[in-house]
């Protein structure tokens, strides 16, 4: 499985691959990128792939919303569908829509189609607006079947988790609409713009032969559509010459899987590419010797994490959690294997955050002893733990475990790697789910978007029963419907002290960065984050 087919196919099959158009009536450019990986659920629905691979090619190229992120600008909060919003009341905001929208399939925009994105058939199935913390029940991250008619459950756990308690969308006039909240909730804004809040056709999603169908070949209205997705294999979008934005740059894009460092690296080598993604730092310097190619990249708004399953047996006592926390060099991770080109964050909190950010707080110290102490007090003796892992998903990912387990196992804990080769695998409920990876990003300015999005009652964690904690739960409620921001941050501090310090649901590794390959002679700028921004103003 991750040793499948090289990229380097020969000259018969390397002429297949689209290359600069040259002397053809449209004369924009072709591209190819190699990536370790195109998507986890085989689909290409924003719903369903909560994904950093996902987001690389969903976000700019495919997916928009009413309100956007400016990602070569410091993430700033921009107008996209929408032109002009405004609020009417704490739980009530009302958007202006853009005029002259139109979706891939030549469909101009209407207020219907923003009611219908967010309505019950594409989104909320029959799930209630109540944001009181109940846990809507998923199975983990299971690769939907060609068959799947009705709308998976997944769908609906991620809706809810990024609207737990809309209501409904009004439609004023064909050019106005307004979200209505069930709750209080000074985050509207915030959520219109997070990865999941996009538009899509109404009349392209009703007329698709289920939803299945739909998920291989949304109908959009970012720069470029789909024209042919094949899983685990290639994406290939071509570009919407119809788009409001202005006609993209590219007439096409081809997004190949590579997941192997070294064959990503080769192809850029061969001209076979023109970008290879998820590059670790230790090749940097390797590529950039050929005066020819070039790196950009850095730290992103996205933190890597280890989390913990407090249902396995060897993992119900907090201080066994707890003293996991504390066995961590992570300074001796982000220098040995990141070269210092990243950082340790306080705790699961991004600086952005603004006022609500707290400032004082910490990851738990490495203290070997303090771990220790911990693993005596708790009577842990030595009992097996496995930790399920994939292989390099994330930069890094296979010699930061192969260190964390040597970490463990210097404080006396029994840790072993369980190698697994999809998600579906690492989240799949049963007595060896224990420890597995995972990153956390913040999808706007507000603790909601991360720790309550992702840990609180219906955060994945809970979702597929890793987690529950009572007052974590009763506090992420607060964080949704509460207005009054200093109490807001109390409780926000609190969760932190839960999550992190008394009953560990994770521990955050490092921030996370991530590095992108390209030939020099193209002028194109890396965002501060995943997603790849192929329109105009960042190409040539």
């Amino acid at each position: 499985m991750l040793s499948r087919r090289p990229l380097l196919l020969g000259a018969a099959a390397a002429a297949s691959l689209p290359r600069f158009a040259i002397g053809q009536s449209d004369q924009r450019p072709s591209i190819n990128i190699a990536v370790q990986k195109i998507s986890n659920s085989n689909t290409l629905e924003v719903l369903r792939e909560q994904s950093n691979v996902g987001e690389r090619i969903f976000f700019s190229s495919l997916w928009e919303g009413l309100i956007g992120r400016d990602w070569l600008n410091e993430l700033k909060t921009v107008p996209m569908l929408a032109t002009e919003w405004r609020r009417i009341s704490d739980s009530v905001v009302e958007l202006t829509l853009r005029e002259g929208v139109r979706f891939h399939n030549g469909d101009v925009m209407t207020a219907e189609d923003v009611a219908f994105s967010f309505g019950r058939e594409r989104m909320f199935g029959d799930t209630q607006p109540t944001a009181q913390g109940r846990t809507i029940s998923v199975r983990g991250d299971i690769i939907p079947s060609p068959a799947q008619r009705e709308l998976p459950a997944e769908v609906t756990g991620v809706a809810r988790r990024s609207w737990p308690a809309l209501e409904r969308v009004e439609i004023v006039d064909a050019r106005t609409v307004r979200f209505h909240n069930a709750t209080p909730d000074v985050t509207l804004e915030g959520r219109l713009s997070r990865f999941g809040s996009e538009i899509i056709s109404r009349r392209a999603y009703q007329e698709a032969n289920g939803w299945f169908d739909w998920a291989r070949k949304p109908v959009l209205t970012g720069p470029y559509k789909v024209v042919e997705f094949r899983p685990d294999h290639s994406l290939t979008l071509v570009s919407h010459d119809e788009y409001w934005g202005g006609r993209p740059p590219l007439r096409q894009i081809r997004f190949l899987e590579v997941p192997e460092v070294s064959a990503r690296v080769n192809a850029l080598r061969t001209g076979e590419v023109q970008f290879a993604c998820d590059i670790p730092p230790d090749q940097i310097a390797g590529i950039e010797r050929e005066r020819a190619y070039e790196v950009q990249g850095g730290t992103i708004l996205n933190h890597r994490l280890t989390c913990f399953d407090k249902n396995h047996a060897a993992l119900r006592d907090p201080r066994v959690r707890r003293a996991f926390t504390h066995a961590i060099d992570r300074k001796a991770i982000v220098d040995s294997l990141w070269g210092g080109r990243t950082v340790i964050p306080r705790g699961l909190q991004f600086e952005y955050y603004g006022e609500m950010y707290v400032q004082d707080w910490e990851v738990p110290k490495f203290d070997q002893a303090e771990a220790r102490r911990l693993l005596r007090e708790a009577n842990y003796k030595g009992d097996p733990i496995p930790y399920r892992l994939l292989n390099n998903y994330y930069t890094n990912q296979t010699p930061t475990a192969q260190i964390l387990v040597e970490m463990w196992r210097q404080v006396g804990l029994n840790v072993s790697i369980d190698m697994k080769e999809n998600w579906s695998q690492i989240l799949e409920r049963g007595d060896s789910r224990a420890v597995r990876d995972w990153s956390n990003s913040a999808p706007f300015n507000d603790p909601v978007s991360s720790l309550v999005a992702q840990h609180g009652p219906n955060g994945q964690q809970q979702q597929v029963g890793e987690y529950s904690n009572d007052e974590l739960n009763r506090l992420s409620v607060e964080l949704e419907t509460g207005t009054d921001r200093a109490r807001r941050k109390q409780a926000f501090r609190r969760m932190l002290e839960i999550a992190e310090r008394e009953d560990p649901a994770y521990t955050v590794l490092h921030q996370n960065a991530t590095f992108t390959a390209k030939r020099r002679d193209i002028k194109w700028r890396a965002a501060p984050a995943f997603a790849m921004d192929f329109r105009q103003g960042n190409w040539g």
